[in-house]
């Protein structure tokens, strides 16, 4: 037994745990009534924003993620508002310029987050750079990351050099992405260890229960030194999402560390997202398959989001069938892609190659412009080197990015307020429309559309 030691609890609730068990669908009306209650907890922090929350909101649930923001804040007033946000991709699928990355994360300081977790899908430090400038400018939290995967260059060496560059670099806090549900117990346990040797910083451990070890992944983190984790209230828990934050609350009190969490108002929380399960099963927004571990996640090291869209796409393709093989063949396209872990973007445009080379019979016979673009250098820096005939086979003589590569993106902010025109009330409209241009603006045009009655008043008294 420890003593008494502080260790803080991330709650998912809001964000990661319905990601990953229902594709980010719980509308704010459902979120609304607890979070009085959530405030009340104790978390160290409140994950509500990020991911893919915006996406889900303008595209699938007709609500203006900037307003859900605030709504929240208004609620939750003592505990830190966290978001997930990827760096210089922001919250969409490219690169945005820099000044785009500077004002969205000024407009998120102020509409209410209190922490931002930056990551970059192939860990390439320098885009992370415009993002942990604006975070440090607003004087809010900058978390930077190291997003966990395996590979023959994912040493713990390279973790450590990581860490310490990001410390340097000037993080307040380090977080161990494991998106995929792979780090062991024993492989955490040294990570974190390592890392608290080398730099001060508090470390935060994030993993999923998509290969059945997230209890002992977490067990592991705290006992070899880490400050932090992220769970997910038991209702929206396990599976592909998190641990159940009151299994780990109660072990960790039993083991004399201090959660500052109050038993009570946790467990009417999860009390209230118990009686909503029901809806979401019966809605068919929770897919069976993704509540059990697939342990098959430590071989293949698929997400279990990478799982549902892989499973998705092979179904439109009528070709179930070939789901063990495309399974098979995300290594391998990986491995000719120099080990990029898989997380967003990297998993889809690794996962959409896969399936393409086992559909199609023939491996790259189709790729898609995102991996041409991916070897043109224009995400980043792979982990190691891409073979030269491999690249030269899929992109031929094109120019390759060395450098960083926003550096190669214009200022596009007033670019694309002048394009909205009219339809952009607000610099938050214009954040919208550039995160997800066709989805955005259509959203925004039914925003601001003149109700039936307001076209009617109009007719009549004429327009002011």
């Amino acid at each position: 037994m420890e003593g008494q030691r502080r260790i803080g609890i991330t709650e998912t609730i809001l964000r990661d745990a319905h990601q990953s068990l229902m594709a980010t669908r719980m509308p704010m009306a459902d979120m609304l009534p607890i979070l009085d209650t959530l405030d009340d907890i104790g978390y160290a922090s409140l994950e509500c924003w990020g991911g893919a929350t915006f996406d889900a909101c303008i595209r699938f649930l007709d609500e203006d993620p900037w307003q859900r923001l605030r709504t929240i804040k208004q609620h939750v007033t003592k505990t830190p508002l966290q978001m997930l946000l990827r760096g210089q991709n922001l919250l969409g699928y490219r690169h945005y310029a820099d000044d785009v990355v500077t004002k969205f994360i000024e407009q998120s300081a102020e509409n209410g987050i209190d922490i931002f977790r930056i990551f970059d899908a192939l860990n390439d430090t320098r885009n992370l750079e415009a993002a942990l400038k604006a975070v440090k400018k607003t004087g809010k939290e900058a978390q930077l990351t190291i997003v966990y995967t395996i590979s023959e260059a994912h040493t713990l060496d390279y973790y450590a050099q990581l860490g310490n560059t990001l410390a340097q670099m000037g993080a307040d806090s380090i977080c161990i992405k494991d998106m995929a549900g792979i780090l062991t117990g024993p492989k955490c346990a040294a990570l974190v260890q390592r890392l608290k040797q080398t730099i001060s910083l508090p470390i935060i451990v994030h993993t999923h229960c998509t290969s059945g070890i997230g209890q002992l992944t977490y067990q592991a983190a705290i006992a070899a030194g880490a400050d932090r984790i992220d769970t997910a209230l038991s209702p929206l828990s396990e599976g592909t999402s998190q641990p159940a934050t009151e299994s780990m609350v109660l072990n960790f009190d039993e083991a004399g560390y201090d959660t500052g969490i109050d038993l009570v108002k946790m467990g009417e929380a999860a009390d209230y997202f118990r009686s909503l399960r029901p809806k979401y099963l019966s809605a068919d927004l929770i897919d069976p398959k993704v509540l059990t571990a697939d342990p098959r996640a430590l071989i293949y090291q698929v997400p279990g989001g990478m799982l549902s869209n892989l499973y998705a796409q092979l179904k439109q393709a009528n070709a179930l069938d070939k789901y063990d093989a495309v399974l098979a063949e995300v290594p391998k396209v990986r491995e000719d892609l120099g080990f990029p872990p898989l997380v967003t973007p990297l998993s889809q445009m690794v996962g959409t190659q896969a399936v393409m080379n086992v559909v199609t019979g023939k491996r790259y016979q189709m790729v898609p412009n995102e991996i041409k673009a991916y070897l043109m250098g224009e995400y980043g820096r792979s982990p190691v080197p891409v073979a030269a005939d491999f690249r030269q086979q899929l992109i031929g003589d094109a120019p390759v990015i060395t450098d960083r590569p926003a550096d190669h993106i214009e200022a596009e902010f007033e670019s694309l307020k002048t394009q909205l025109k009219t339809l952009a009330k607000t610099d938050e409209d214009v954040l919208t429309y550039a995160l997800f241009p066709q989805v955005g603006k259509k959203f925004l045009e039914q925003k601001y559309q003149p109700t039936p009655q307001a076209d009617e008043v109009i007719k009549v008294f004429g327009q002011y």
